[in-house]
């Protein structure tokens, strides 16, 4: 069997220390560009390996954070992942992910996996239910906890996430503002602060524009384009005939958008639709979507510094970071017809 490539093998071949290898590996400014750049080259061509596990028992820091969502196949999380991931490179840490599909258990059992294998910190969008003693887990184990889209009770870590309630009032005076007074607000779930705080910016600019808040109007639940496709039936068949809909996500809305056409209906003509995020696909449906702009690329960014930061020993406070969201005009809403 062929024997391990060493840092003292690489040292050996330069003529330099083997201290002065390991900072040179570790991109430490302490050695000169062209020097790491001679001994990273030499490292490729005898095949060395870095030894994370041999590393962490110098350093007790591993380099692996741990990032747990809802579910992956979202793109608002991708994009939030995505930012996480650029930011976590530049620093040289690797993250692993986990989809936890609101199960705690899962989520507990990635948490535990992740302090056994001494993961250095944990970014996560907490699924429905989760204990307080669960993220403490982690805090009082020396593994620091960020948050991200979603928000707990009676925890003090930091929080990044769009400003769901002013998000969605936008939305909903943007309908106002083209003369819809029967607005339906589809999707979403009371059981995660998002879902909570998306449906009191309905609310609240329902009530500010003087227009009675009719609870027989939300259509709670889907988050998925096939679950915003299956609300159509349900939204079309309502007594109250809406002419409008908040819907809790682009997805939700993009699916309605194709339930509403699959009926004979034109979406931004017959019945207008907003979206929430803003993905990729938002600029490119059919019609064009309106949406909010709900900074997912900037939150990702904003946790994962906060993260390398607390790790460093500085952070920002702990508490909610809000992102301001912004309005995105296209053309799936557009003027009541009368």
């Amino acid at each position: 069997m062929a024997q391990k490539v060493k840092l003292s093998t690489i040292a050996e071949t330069l003529g330099l220390s083997t201290a002065t290898i390991s900072l040179a590996l570790r991109d430490s400014p302490l050695v000169a560009a062209d020097t790491r750049e001679k001994i990273k080259e030499q490292a490729r061509v005898l095949g060395y390996i870095y030894n994370r596990r041999a590393a962490s028992l110098r350093t007790s820091r591993s380099g692996i954070i741990g990032v747990v969502v809802h579910d992956i196949m979202n793109p608002f999380y991708g994009e939030i992942l995505k930012a996480i991931e650029t930011e976590l490179d530049r620093s040289r840490h690797t993250f692993i992910l986990s989809n936890h599909y609101d199960s705690v258990d899962k989520q507990r059992m990635f948490v535990e996996t992740l302090l056994q294998l001494g993961g250095d910190g944990v970014i996560m969008s907490p699924a429905i239910g989760t204990p307080p003693e669960d993220v403490l887990l982690c805090e009082n184990n020396g593994m620091p906890a960020i948050f991200v889209a979603r928000s707990m009770e009676g925890l003090d870590v930091p929080i990044y996430r769009g400003d769901d309630t002013y998000g969605i009032s936008l939305a909903t005076n943007h309908l106002i503002g083209l003369g819809h007074r029967s607005i339906a607000m589809i999707g979403g779930t009371d059981q995660t602060s998002t879902g909570r705080d998306r449906y009191q910016g309905y609310v609240n600019a329902l009530r500010k524009a003087g227009i009675e808040v009719d609870p027989g109007l939300r259509i709670p639940g889907p988050r998925t384009k096939q679950g915003g496709f299956e609300a159509a039936v349900n939204f079309l068949s309502l007594p109250q005939k809406p002419t409008a809909a908040v819907c809790w996500n682009d997805l939700v809305a993009i699916g309605l958008m194709n339930g509403i056409a699959r009926a004979g209906l034109v979406p931004g003509q017959d019945i207008s639709v907003t979206g929430y995020d803003d993905l990729e696909e938002a600029s490119i449906a059919t019609p064009s979507l309106t949406t909010v702009w709900n900074g997912q690329a900037e939150v990702g960014r904003l946790a994962a510094r906060a993260l390398l930061d607390k790790l460093a020993g500085s952070h920002e406070p702990d508490g909610i970071h809000l992102i301001k969201p912004e309005m995105r005009i296209r053309q799936s809403t557009g003027p009541i017809r009368r």
